[in-house]
């Protein structure tokens, strides 16, 4: 399901880059003009290397676009651009879903690290009873599978938020133009829909048998 997502959102991507917008503006001029616009001044704009490494940074209060999308003129550029900049916006009007994911990120790191000791010390060594071991794999799963479940309405209200302002800044103009940047952030909501799937598959996966004291077979 994760390498299904990833193809859709590349595909997606891919196709959009293609389609110039109309306006010739790149995602950083769109971006600032955006920030501007909210009134947001503490946010910086910066570039890196990378394909789709796009993200905003509430702790540095900094908005980074690939260099694709820094540069770039594309419909997808624009997209991906006014998508982080919906992130800025909701860390401005303090967007309940994003404070607790947040608050989450120091626990959520803890638990993919445990992950991997508990795999390696019960799974491939025996030095942890898979009876304790069960338990505290489905805890880690579940600690992840709550921060993914977070993360959907964090994004999908940065992309609801992305396409509007495209539209009332003048960004998008045409029906295709709005067609494309829709495409691109849909595609992109799937890999988050994806990981928490894919976290819930395993949380159950580690629990069930725990729950139904199977935990020996």
């Amino acid at each position: 399901m994760g390498l299904w997502a990833q193809a859709k959102v590349k595909g997606a991507y891919r196709r959009q880059s293609q389609i110039r917008a109309h306006n010739g503006y790149s995602g950083a001029q769109v971006a600032s003009q955006m920030l501007q616009r909210a009134g947001i001044q503490d946010v910086g704009i910066e570039m890196q290397r990378g394909m789709l490494s796009d993200h905003y940074d509430p702790t540095r209060k900094r908005l980074v676009l690939s260099e694709e999308n820094y540069h770039g003129t594309s419909v997808a550029a624009i997209a991906v651009a006014a998508h982080e900049c919906g992130h800025a916006l909701q860390h401005q009007q303090a967007y309940g879903p994003l404070s607790i994911r947040m608050a989450s990120v120091g626990i959520t790191s803890f638990a993919n690290g445990m992950l991997t000791w508990l795999m390696i010390g019960a799974l491939f060594f025996g030095l942890i009873p898979i009876q304790l071991a069960l338990p505290l794999l489905a805890g880690c799963w579940g600690i992840i599978m709550a921060f993914n479940l977070i993360t959907l309405p964090v994004e999908f209200d940065a992309s609801r938020r992305a396409k509007v302002m495209l539209t009332e800044m003048g960004f998008t103009a045409t029906a295709t133009e709005d067609r494309g940047v829709s495409e691109v952030l849909n595609a992109a909501a799937w890999t988050y829909v994806a990981a928490f799937i894919t976290s819930l598959a395993y949380f159950l996966y580690y629990l069930l048998p725990f729950l139904t004291g199977r935990s020996d077979d």
